[in-house]
């Protein structure tokens, strides 16, 4: 078994092990139920006929009964543990992850950036949100019992809390081209004081929200979707991210990664209540890494009056997702 180094990872092994052992018991239960039929009604004469056997209603109730309660609590403990992986604790740190043939891409919501390792704290929580540049990846760390699929065209994410300082493997776990064996790297879990101060060290990079910022302007985002509400052709981008947004078809859905990433690239696929279909295509334009530069500034703008958030200082903990206290409205979505 790979080391255990996270808080999830003692849950997955207890269902690991539970599996196993449902399995173990049933093969030598029927292996020795099998064994003991064979001996006891073999053939002992060659003209021996044997007595016809009538079915049992309680004996097949008992076999179908049994095997129902055991597979509906694996899926109900799996159902827990897969649930308790994808929804990210409260207070996390982001990190965005971009799978690359064949590199892994990380960068800190501080601006830190690193190829093929990841630093964090223990005892922090982490958000992993994750796309894929070319084709499908896999993010895995056995020691943390983590892994999910990295898609192109799409953000996925996972968390986790490291327990143990160490450095921990990290592959990909989907094969994705001839160099997929080589496609690994390491996650180094350090205390947090140690981490606080590797971040001051590489602190002279552009966090992720101030590039998006920038990318806004240039794109001439402005011109439609003022960040304070100003522009009018465009829904206002402040507190949207999080939100429920109100659509001409009359659906709603939450503004969430993949929303804002396909109104970048496709911004025809779901129009916001009250406004036209006049937002041009930036499909090619973007690059993923630019994409998630622009969702992080959206996230800045936690509420109509804010401005984008300054970086956290080194080693702040704390989600960059805005909150959610004031009621959605219409006009405060994007497109």
């Amino acid at each position: 078994m790979p080391e255990s180094a996270s808080t999830i990872a003692p849950k997955v092994d207890a269902l690991y092990f539970y599996l196993s052992g449902v399995t173990l018991f049933f093969t030598f239960l029927i292996a020795g139920v099998l064994t003991f039929f064979v001996i006891k009604y073999r053939r002992r004469t060659p003209f021996e006929i044997p007595r016809p056997v009538a079915g049992s209603h309680k004996l097949e109730t008992i076999w179908s009964v049994i095997p129902f309660l055991i597979a509906m609590s694996i899926f109900a403990w799996g159902a827990q543990v897969y649930f308790e992986q994808v929804r990210p604790a409260a207070n996390t740190n982001e990190i965005y992850v971009v799978g690359k043939q064949w590199m892994w891409k990380l960068q800190h919501s501080t601006g830190q950036r690193e190829i093929n390792e990841l630093h964090v704290p223990v005892g922090r929580k982490i958000k992993l949100i994750m796309t894929s540049e070319d084709v499908i990846h896999s993010f895995y760390v056995p020691a943390f019992r983590i892994k999910s699929d990295v898609l192109p065209g799409r953000y996925l994410s996972i968390w986790f809390e490291a327990t143990k300082p160490g450095t921990y493997h990290l592959f990909c776990a989907e094969y994705c081209g001839m160099n997929h064996s080589g496609m690994i790297g390491s996650v180094i879990v350090m205390e947090p004081t140690e981490f606080d101060n590797w971040l001051s060290g590489n602190a002279n990079q552009q966090a992720p929200a101030v590039a998006g910022q920038q990318l806004y302007e240039s794109l001439g985002c402005v011109s439609c979707h003022g960040a304070k509400g100003e522009g009018g052709r465009g829904p206002a981008l402040a507190g949207l991210f999080g939100r429920t947004v109100f659509l001409n078809n009359g659906q709603t859905l939450v503004a969430d990664e993949s929303y804002v990433r396909e109104s970048i690239e496709n911004p025809q696929a779901k129009l916001v209540n009250g406004f036209g279909p006049i937002m041009p295509t930036f499909q090619g334009q973007v690059t993923p890494d630019q994409l998630i530069q622009i969702m992080a500034f959206i996230k800045s703008l936690q509420t109509p009056n804010a401005q984008p958030t300054a970086p956290a200082a080194p080693g702040a903990t704390g989600s960059a997702v805005p909150g959610t206290n004031s009621a959605p409205s219409p006009t405060q979505n994007i497109r």
